[in-house]
């Protein structure tokens, strides 16, 4: 069996689509992880606003959940 040379100009091509769709799907991870991030915030406010309502809790009960979050 014969071995080709590699042809070095599409070997470059290759090699520079193939980092162009990693970069694509690094950038498309980081957006969903932000944007799930982003949700889950919007989450816990709405949680924590929520029972102050319902409880008549200050907003002192927020230092404490962060503490509390924090150990």
């Amino acid at each position: 069996m014969e071995v080709k040379k590699i042809d070095i100009e599409l070997y470059g091509k290759l090699l520079g689509e193939i980092k162009v769709r990693i970069r694509q799907a690094q950038l498309k991870a980081t957006l969903s992880a932000n944007a799930e991030m982003i949700a889950m915030y919007w989450d816990i406010g709405r949680m924590i606003n929520e029972r102050q309502q319902l409880q008549g809790w200050s907003a002192s009960v927020i230092p404490a959940l962060a503490k509390d979050l924090k150990n």
